[in-house]
């Protein structure tokens, strides 16, 4: 199993578009997910990198289009994500040329997660 396909078998839903403009998305992790292997025995969570993929692949699958990292300008995890939890993916996307900004916020059961500030930019 690959990255991305792991994301695409955690995917419940989105994007649904919010009042304010933002997108969410649902996500759920196998307890069997390759993701948590080795990440830690005997207490696996969601490593912190998946979290930042899922905001990029949120990112490229609401705007119809490839996009790469340039710069992780913020990522604060503060609460770790269990196998099996709905993860909810708050983001938000603002475009300006190739570049794309994103801001994106985790959370489980309504509690805070983790924050992500990206910038992407377009695969030519």
């Amino acid at each position: 199993m690959t990255l991305r396909s792991s994301l695409e078998a955690a995917r419940l839903s989105g994007p649904k578009r919010e009042a304010d403009g933002g997108f969410f998305w649902e996500f759920r992790f196998r307890a069997d997910d390759p993701t948590f292997a080795g990440h830690f025995p005997g207490r696996p969570i969601l490593p912190g990198v998946f979290q930042l993929e899922l905001a990029r692949a949120a990112a490229e699958w609401t705007l119809h289009c490839p996009l790469a990292v340039r710069e992780v300008g913020r990522a604060k995890f503060t609460r770790p994500i269990l196998p099996e939890e709905v993860i909810r993916l708050d983001l938000k996307l603002s475009e300006n040329g190739s570049a794309v900004q994103v801001r994106a916020s985790f959370s489980v059961a309504g509690q805070a997660a983790g924050e992500t500030f990206l910038t992407l930019c377009r695969n030519a």
